[in-house]
């Protein structure tokens, strides 16, 4: 498979990690939004939202609930906000085709996000 992030997350290309386990890595994003941006990707191969399955549903939550927080309290921003933002499918914002979730914060956002 010829996948950035699978190759990120296998370690064929180098990244400095911010986070990682058994399951997720977590780096910046190379194109940060905001003084904050980091990516977490699930070392499994997910295109996106619409390709989760009955067994993804504990990856989803230790993303959400594990890595999302810990994260966030790292990087001193749990308390001033932050985003946590899944872009899927080509309209949807999605660049890289294998799911990724973008924690953004360290300044305010706006709405729309556009």
């Amino acid at each position: 498979m010829d996948c950035l992030f699978c190759k990120i997350a296998g370690g064929e290309i180098p990244s400095k990690f911010v986070y990682e386990d058994e399951s997720v890595v977590a780096f910046r994003d190379i194109n940060p939004q905001a003084p904050q941006h980091i990516l977490i990707v699930p070392r499994k191969h997910i295109e996106s939202i619409n390709a989760f399955q009955v067994e993804d549903k504990d990856l989803v939550a230790h993303i959400l609930v594990d890595v999302v927080l810990k994260l966030a309290k790292d990087l001193g921003i749990d308390e001033s906000g932050y985003r946590v933002v899944i872009n899927t499918g080509d309209e949807g914002g999605q660049t890289v085709h294998h799911l990724h979730v973008h924690l953004i914060g360290g300044r305010s956002m706006q709405w729309p996000p556009g």
